[in-house]
């Protein structure tokens, strides 16, 4: 990487179940780039130099960088990694009568139990590290007890065995979203115990982080040596009136506020970003990809019912046709020599 013309990320917005959404975009992408390198064993992983992710992010990151056994090539295509989502969603986000009882829907206890959840991403990535990642990576969490941001990240657990963990507890804890699942507690193999939740709650869109990671990088490159896909998971512009918000208390602005907290970031980080690309004149190494979620989709991260995965996937690939002229351009960019 020390030596390439450019450096080329991708990042993941969180969203839950809405993680179709970028699963089916990226899927669109990899078919374009194997058509134009005229290989269809080509992979995401093959055109980017990190990818990022938060959440559900977080977990595709882990499949697409997840290695074959025996293998240094990718184990999953696009298609497999969106398959996790259509096969498994509707266990991971099922709640049970106890559970329901229990939790008060939700009030007094995490919504769903996270075994599914566990099972899924154990099937997936077995005993996997993360370090055996096949590239440089940053998925987000933030650490409850020791109050800061957590960053799981590929090239760091490659020279540091303390920050090395199972790559099934990394996606566990990126995606232990506060009222859906109960925090994450993983351990790294130097034995040091951290208590986390859903990076969300810090960086819904984490592609600033993974600008800021590149800086870093031993080229210490800018952002005019960059090239960066931003993909979101739908933007969710559900409005609160002021006769009902302005007598709410702390019950009924829980999921408002998380809402508000979660677009609002995405949304100030692709403002930045444009800002920094425009800054050196390469406005086209930027593209973010986020539509506003049309009212036959429900914008709920835990909604998996067949009804809605199916019009998940239909957005996804309905998003991905609209984009196609920036997304062939932007293949096109990410397969200029290094």
């Amino acid at each position: 990487m020390a030596k390439a013309k450019c450096i080329r990320i991708l990042s993941i917005d969180g969203g839950g179940i809405r993680g179709i959404i970028p699963g089916q975009i990226l899927v669109a992408l990899e078919e374009k780039l194997q058509k134009l390198a005229k290989d269809k064993t080509q992979r995401i992983a093959d055109y980017f130099d990190l990818i990022a992710g938060t959440s559900t992010g977080g977990i595709l990151t882990c499949m697409y960088l997840c290695p074959g056994k025996g293998s240094a090539r990718p184990r999953f295509s696009a298609r497999d990694a969106v398959e996790l989502y259509l096969e498994r969603g509707d266990e991971i986000f099922d709640v049970s009568l106890w559970q329901k009882i229990k939790s008060v829907k939700g009030l007094k206890d995490e919504k769903y139990s996270a075994s599914e959840l566990e099972e899924a991403l154990d099937d997936y990535l077995d005993d996997l590290k993360l370090k055996d990642l096949i590239k440089p990576c940053l998925i987000t969490a933030y650490d409850i007890k020791r109050r800061k941001t957590h960053f799981f990240r590929q090239h760091v657990a490659r020279v540091k065995e303390s920050r090395n963990f199972f790559l099934k507890d990394v996606a566990r804890a990126t995606s232990a979203a506060p009222t859906y699942f109960e925090a994450a507690r993983v351990k790294s193999f130097t034995n040091i115990t951290y208590p986390l939740i859903d990076g969300g709650v810090f960086a819904n869109n984490p592609t600033l982080c993974a600008y800021a990671e590149a800086r870093k990088f031993s080229k210490k490159p800018t952002a005019k040596d960059m090239r960066i896909l931003s993909v979101g998971t739908g933007r969710v512009k559900k409005s609160y009136p002021y006769k009902e918000a302005k007598d709410w208390g702390m019950l009924e602005w829980v999921k408002p506020v998380l809402d508000i907290m979660m677009s609002g970031v995405s949304e100030t980080v692709d403002y930045q970003l444009k800002k920094i690309f425009d800054s050196v004149g390469k406005p086209d190494h930027y593209l973010r990809i986020d539509t506003e979620l049309p009212s036959w989709v429900s914008p709920e991260m835990d909604n998996a019912t067949p009804e809605n995965l199916q019009a998940l996937r239909e957005f996804g690939v309905n998003t991905a046709e609209n984009f196609t002229g920036e997304i062939e351009r932007f293949a096109r960019l990410l397969m200029e020599k290094k």
